[in-house]
């Protein structure tokens, strides 16, 4: 004989008891057996606290909160303007702030005119808001002003209400500054922040993929010589280049090519070489000046200039044009989803390269003030900038001084610079705006997609092409309905797995991830791996359907049955459960009953224990019915199986044939309140131990022939 183990379980609860009764417990298979109890929750218990009290503990934290830690809420500033180390951190912040300084202007020009604005608006909104995110923000390196994504979500909207060279497109650009940090500030009071979560990854990547191959090629009129079609969508844009071709010129054409190589060129060797990284933020720069000397020395007239830009510092006015601001929500809550996307993001990793906590919700809180502030200054919307943080990083920042520094940097170009800049070629700002959008073309993303979730890829595709050929704002929310789709499709369609334990252990796992895990006749092991709720109850009912059927005795062992007689449902993983599903298990519980089948629960969360408990599910499936682990359950069935099985035999009876005698359900429903009261089931009492020469993991569970 073998003989197969088990830990300790349930003792026994012999099924057929008229007939097993009487057969010694040898020929039975029953023996004594324990479980670890299942605490059961009383009605009025809660794992989590009544809304009151969370209320009330919430209200207790604000009155013991010091001056300090108040004023620390209100500006998150004074966190490292406390613990600052002058002589240790002024000087790399200086230089980091110098860097991203350099970089910051004529890369503020150059979206500036990529939002169909005048330049000096671009160096405007690199004022303004700088400062004001140094007090507000919470984070320490991260880079706010003009970027070339929501410059192109500017242009592309104002575009189709008013004429770029009117007054009334400025206006919009600066009310639409208003909108975006009013909404920023709401959703970060409010701690709306993880709504964007929904927005996967793919998306995200297919959506900056197609927007960046979008703004280069709206760069391409100031390269070709010509106008060209200003459209989100990559074919008017392509037909117009072409349709514009016997217009083309060759010295913006190979002015900017020069231009642009040099900034690929500097921008590489930063990356690459550490002690040559300067040249990285350097760049934008250099290529100004060389653009500006050969302009002025050499006065080429077929090289269109940035012309006249005036000097000072922007006055303070109130935002114009609010009839309009109704068909700017959508641009508006579009270009906060940019936001939050990009800056916390980049916010949350620099956060955690340098040592430091940041709350996403405060950030974003942060980034609004500084919009709305902004806007009663002339800037048009502005975000964290990816490309100067990543400098700001690397420059060895420490704190928002180095913030201040670049905002004085503005400040210096806004009063003593201006005069200079007329003579920017337009095309040197293209290729500015060119060579930093190069590296959102992430194709590598796609590829690795493809490789590891086709279903990604797809997504990524779709978003991407939506992007390029319908638009901006149709790529985003077909890119984020797919994405919202797939998720509720998870949700609606779990994943299920039978369970199977493994040789010489009491674990249970995946039979299909672990083939050599085996079940027991009689009894399927079903674990539910997501919430169960309403969406997905009548998917969940039809596999436990689908698996009482389709049963595989190939790797079962135990008694030979001819059926199902128990199936348990491992509940760890399942987090929630609402009324509908509740109300699925007790139609389940009843359809099983018809069958003659005992439903057993194992491991539930005390959430979900509670809402079972006060649905009346606990008491209708029998408390007994309710296991600390999986393998107690099983051992409890198991020895029902074997009373079955023995049963049966004794009496040379198949159980398929078993229609005049009390059904498994009577039987154990009978034993249940005549021979076994509920306290004791539940807490093991009057059980005999076990033996102390014996190891509580080897406790022999069934014989098996050789």
């Amino acid at each position: 004989m073998e003989i197969s183990y088990a830990s300790p379980s349930f003792y026994d609860l012999p099924a057929a008891a008229a007939v097993a009764s009487t057969m010694p417990s040898s020929a039975t298979g029953a023996r004594p057996v324990r479980i670890i109890p299942l605490q059961h929750p009383t009605a009025t218990s809660s794992s989590s606290p009544p809304a009151n009290v969370a209320f009330a503990r919430w209200t207790a934290k604000l009155r013991q909160m010091t001056w300090l830690e108040w004023l620390e809420f209100f500006l998150p500033c004074l966190r490292w303007i406390r613990i600052y180390k002058w002589r240790e951190y002024f000087q790399v912040d200086l230089m980091a702030g110098i860097t991203v300084g350099v970089m910051l202007v004529p890369q503020s020009m150059s979206y500036a005119k990529l939002a169909g604005l005048e330049p000096i608006y671009g160096l405007y909104s690199g004022f303004v808001p700088i400062f004001v995110y140094a007090i507000f923000g919470s984070s320490r390196q991260l880079a706010v002003g003009p970027v070339a994504l929501v410059s192109l979500l500017v242009s592309n909207v104002l575009s189709g209400i008013a004429d770029s060279s009117s007054e009334l497109y400025t206006e919009l650009a600066i009310l639409l500054s208003l909108m975006v940090g009013i909404m920023e500030c709401i959703m970060g009071l409010l701690r709306l922040g993880w709504l964007i979560r929904f927005i996967s990854h793919s998306v995200i990547s297919g959506f900056t993929t197609s927007s960046a191959i979008v703004i280069g090629l709206s760069q391409a009129k100031y390269f070709l010589g010509y106008d060209v079609d200003r459209s989100s969508k990559i074919i008017p844009v392509v037909k117009s280049i072409i349709d514009g071709a016997d217009k083309f010129s060759w010295p913006p054409f190979v002015m900017g090519s020069i231009m642009l190589a040099i900034l690929l060129v500097m921008k590489h060797l930063g990356k690459s070489r550490k002690y040559l990284r300067f040249l990285r933020a350097s760049g934008p720069l250099t290529a100004v000046v060389l653009g500006t000397i050969f302009a002025k020395v050499f006065h080429p007239p077929s090289i269109s200039l940035v012309g006249d830009i005036p000097q000072g510092l922007p006055k303070f006015s109130v935002p114009k044009a609010f009839e309009y601001a109704q068909s700017l929500i959508p641009t508006a809550i579009l270009i906060t989803g940019v936001a939050i996307l990009e800056s916390v993001g980049i916010a949350k990793a620099l956060a955690a390269k340098n040592g430091y906590e940041l709350d996403s919700n405060q950030e974003l809180f942060g980034l609004g003030v500084s919009n709305v502030l902004g806007s009663f200054f002339s800037a048009y919307p502005t975000t964290g900038s990816f490309s100067r943080s990543a400098v700001n990083y690397e420059s060895g920042a420490k704190s928002g001084v180095s913030g201040i520094v670049s905002g004085i940097i503005m400040i210096c170009a806004l009063m003593f610079l201006t005069p200079l800049f007329e003579y920017i070629p337009q095309c040197t700002l293209a290729a500015i705006v060119i060579s930093a959008v190069i590296g959102l073309v992430d194709y590598e993303e796609a590829i690795f997609l493809w490789r590891v979730d086709k279903k990604d890829f797809i997504l990524w595709t779709i978003t991407s092409t939506t992007t390029l050929f319908l638009g901006i704002e149709i790529g985003v929310l077909v890119g984020v309905g797919f994405s919202l789709a797939f998720v509720i499709h998870e949700s609606a369609n779990p994943h299920i797995a039978v369970l199977g334990r493994l040789p010489g252990t009491t674990v249970y796992r995946n039979v299909k991830q672990y083939p050599e895990a085996y079940k027991y006749n009689g009894i399927v092991i079903v674990r539910v791996d997501a919430p169960i709720y309403f969406a997905n109850t009548s998917f969940i009912k039809d596999r436990l359907r689908e698996y009482e059927v389709h049963v595989d005795s190939s790797k079962s062992r135990g008694p030979e049955v001819e059926r199902i007689y128990f199936v348990i449902l491992e509940m760890a993983p399942v987090t929630y459960i609402d009324s509908s599903a509740v109300q699925a298990l007790k139609d389940l519980y009843q359809e099983y009953k018809l069958r003659d089948v005992q439903i057993a629960i194992s491991n539930p969360n005390p959430e979900v224990l509670l809402t079972l408990s006060k649905s009346g599910l606990v008491e209708l499936i029998g408390k007994e019915w309710y296991f600390v682990r999986v393998h107690d359950a099983v051992q409890v069935c198991l020895q029902h199986v074997q009373s079955l099985k023995a049963g049966s035999d004794s009496s040379h009876t198949p159980l398929s044939s078993l229609e005049d005698k009390p059904s498994l359900f009577a039987r154990l429903s009978k034993e249940r309140a005549e021979k076994f009261p509920v306290t004791d089931l539940e807490s093991g009492n009057g059980r005999p131990p076990l033996p102390k020469d014996r190891d509580s993991q080897s406790e022999p569970l069934l014989s098996k022939e050789r």
